[in-house]
């Protein structure tokens, strides 16, 4: 079977997660973009919504808990360095209980809330698209 991204074009899903007018981002340590900063997210399985995909790569990457999500934008990601092919679903929350935790630290060290004027750098393909869409709203 192909591998999606990288020998197919592989259908992901990222969630903007925003408290307070800040965005919550983790720096990534893999490829596709190893060192950016990225919104939660991942890979949407065979036969799952990609809404359910982003409540449940979000809920295993942060330990929270999400309640209404919301469609933001779609984002092709084309990342020749690494090999990667992705169309990326992005919904919005601002709808969860919790804080924030470090739940994969192998993939995902650290984290921060950031504003959408301060947002550190650099950005992974589908969380610029996220911080564009999230400014135009």
């Amino acid at each position: 079977m192909p591998v999606p991204g990288s020998e197919v074009t592989g259908v992901g899903c990222g969630l903007a997660v925003v408290r307070d007018g800040r965005l919550l981002l983790y720096r990534r340590t893999r490829a596709p973009e190893a060192g950016h900063w990225n919104i939660v997210g991942g890979k949407v399985d065979h036969m799952e919504h990609s809404r359910d995909a982003a409540r449940r790569e979000a809920e295993e990457e942060t330990g929270l808990s999400f309640g209404r999500l919301d469609f933001l934008c779609l984002s092709e990601q084309i990342i020749a360095a690494d090999n990667q092919h992705w169309l990326s679903l992005i919904y919005v929350t601002e709808d969860f209980s919790g804080e924030p935790q470090v739940m994969e630290p192998d993939k995902l060290p650290e984290f921060g809330w950031f504003t959408l004027n301060d947002l550190p750098q650099p950005l992974s393909r589908f969380t610029a698209a996220a911080a564009a869409a999230l400014r135009a709203r």
